[in-house]
């Protein structure tokens, strides 16, 4: 099997939660420490072999391509001055490395954004990055093994992966939760490998259970790894909860039929589209680049 290498990240979200911040900056382009939360993202990517990024945005969304493109004039004032180490570190995207950016059109979900990368994506097996989460690539560069131990696992048996981390009781409602077969129904058995990923199959997904209800404490976290044959499914999927195509009942779908598997996070994860989280994540991110600096 053909090496994943190609990946999607959605970037039309309005980013309510940040609001005014995301008013007029772009949520993925908002700092943290001394770069944009999406720059860690696509480092992630780039570090677990990806070498097409393909943006799913809206014409307001323009500063992202924006920047990852090369500004020559900005180029040409730094060079000039002397500052061709600075111009090298803003032009940073390896030359094998590709974006692109489609256009969403309609606001219609999250599916409905991952389906848009058909066209580029053609029929390449391919890895879903959420901006919104930055797994931290300060802790032993853990972000970049969780992605890579992905891709290798779905190497092996062809099943899709999601990432999934432990939360409290209180965030369950919050997101995703993994209902786990019957063999690992004890949690436990997960938790004691918190030090290395883990790779097993997925019975299904609940979205935002209450406590009570939820049939584990595994949140998807904001990766994954699919099979091409996502796509026929996403492209089938009636809109449900609010006039969106959910990725979760593309999901189910593939696992009915071929299986997937979810792989437990290594290291940290923040989320960078509440404010809160956010602001926990710059102090955090900027403290360990002064740190780098000494």
């Amino acid at each position: 099997m053909k090496k994943i290498t190609h990946a999607v990240i959605p970037v039309a979200g309005f980013g309510t939660r940040m609001l005014p911040l995301s008013k007029s900056v772009p949520k993925e382009l908002l700092p943290l420490g001394n770069r944009p939360a999406i720059h860690y993202v696509v480092e992630e990517a780039i570090a677990a072999g990806i070498k097409h990024i393909v943006l799913i945005g809206h014409a307001q969304k323009s500063a992202i391509e924006n920047y990852f493109d090369i500004n020559a004039e900005l180029d040409n004032q730094l060079r000039a001055k002397g500052k061709d180490e600075l111009a090298d570190s803003l032009n940073w995207l390896p030359d094998d490395v590709t974006v692109s950016m489609i256009r969403q059109g309609k606001p219609l979900g999250l599916g409905h954004a991952v389906l848009a990368a058909r066209p580029i994506i053609g029929e390449h097996n391919f890895a879903v990055l959420l901006p919104d989460v930055v797994l931290d690539p300060f802790n032993g560069d853990m972000s970049t093994d969780n992605l890579s131990f992905m891709i290798d696992a779905f190497a092996k048996d062809s099943h899709s992966q999601i990432l999934v981390d432990k939360v409290a009781d209180e965030d369950v409602h919050k997101y995703g939760i993994a209902q786990l077969h019957e063999v690992f129904s004890d949690a436990s058995a997960v938790d004691d490998e918190a030090d290395m990923n883990v790779s097993f199959k997925v019975a299904g997904f609940v979205e935002k259970p209450n406590v009570v209800e939820a049939p584990s404490r595994l949140a998807v976290v904001g990766r994954y790894v699919f099979s091409n044959k996502i796509f026929d499914y996403l492209a089938n999927t009636e809109a449900s909860v609010g006039g969106e195509i959910q990725l979760t009942d593309a999901i189910d779908a593939l696992i009915s039929e071929y299986g997937v598997n979810v792989t437990t996070m290594r290291g940290d994860s923040y989320d960078a589209g509440d404010m809160r989280s956010y602001m926990q994540a710059f102090i955090y991110f900027a403290q360990q680049q002064l740190a780098d600096k000494e």
